[in-house]
């Protein structure tokens, strides 16, 4: 009886072209999970398929807020490495004792520009004292999201810093992330936003007005990490994959500044 059912199964697994052993589990294919901030999304896929390339197995890469992202993180996701567009969600996951300390690592900076519509007449110089509200005329400005995520942050800080953020905090646009704000621009719905630099420069259907003094806001520094619930054991050799000249070429064509050193 024994043998029948050995029999029956072999025979079973010719009819659905199969080998049992051969099948292996999908932690044994799958590459790194990684959770990266919206704006590094074509940077992250060219790097991806880099890696992949190179014979690494291809990552799972999921794009959003950082400040979405990481209390994802923090509430349980299955993350393997996080990237965030500022250092100080990074931070929170370190406090919380959410990434591997040892293979945090400040990757990438970027800057922070005003944009128009690529067909718009709008012509701004941005300095303190600025006249940001009548340029904006009946519309509002885009930006992600003021409280919680990076660029929104980074741009009220700059704003603050020249003098122009009372005059429009009333008329602002919020998104989810960056690439949204980027989006309301190009489509035309918004007059004006404020995204990172490197997004500006990869849409076609924006214009860059003028570029926000480094001064007026924090640095921007994009950190990566492992996190500490990490399970895929290409997690560390992505990391510094991403450190690495091959990566590094990728960033730079993509207009960041790559601040890590291999």
């Amino acid at each position: 009886m024994a043998r029948r059912r050995t029999i029956l199964a072999a025979a079973l697994a010719g009819l659905l072209g199969l080998s049992f052993a051969a099948v292996p589990s999908h932690a044994q294919e799958a590459g790194p999970v990684v959770f990266a901030a919206a704006s590094l999304k074509n940077a992250f896929d060219a790097a991806n398929a880099a890696w992949a390339a190179q014979g690494g197995r291809t990552a799972t890469i999921s794009y959003a807020a950082s400040s979405a992202l990481a209390r994802q993180i923090e509430g349980g996701a299955p993350a393997d490495v996080f990237a965030s567009a500022d250092l100080a969600w990074m931070d929170y996951l370190s406090k919380a004792k959410l990434i591997a300390n040892d293979t945090r690592t400040e990757l990438l900076g970027n800057g922070i520009v005003l944009v128009a519509p690529r067909d718009g007449a709008t012509a701004l110089a941005i300095a303190p004292g600025f006249d940001l509200a009548a340029a904006l005329g009946d519309g509002r400005l885009a930006m992600a999201n003021v409280d919680s995520v990076p660029a929104g942050k980074y741009g009220k800080a700059a704003l603050e810093t020249l003098g122009a953020w009372d005059g429009v905090k009333d008329r602002i646009a919020q998104a989810e992330n960056v690439r949204a704000a980027l989006l309301l621009v190009a489509r035309g719905e918004a007059p004006l936003g404020i995204v990172y630099r490197t997004d500006a420069v990869a849409d076609p259907a924006v214009r860059i007005v003028g570029t926000f003094p480094e001064s007026s806001h924090a640095p921007v520094v994009y950190p990566v990490a492992v996190t500490a619930a990490a399970t895929s054991p290409d997690a560390r050799a992505f990391v510094d994959f991403l450190k690495g000249n091959a990566a590094r070429a990728l960033f730079e064509a993509e207009g960041f500044t790559v601040l890590a050193r291999d």
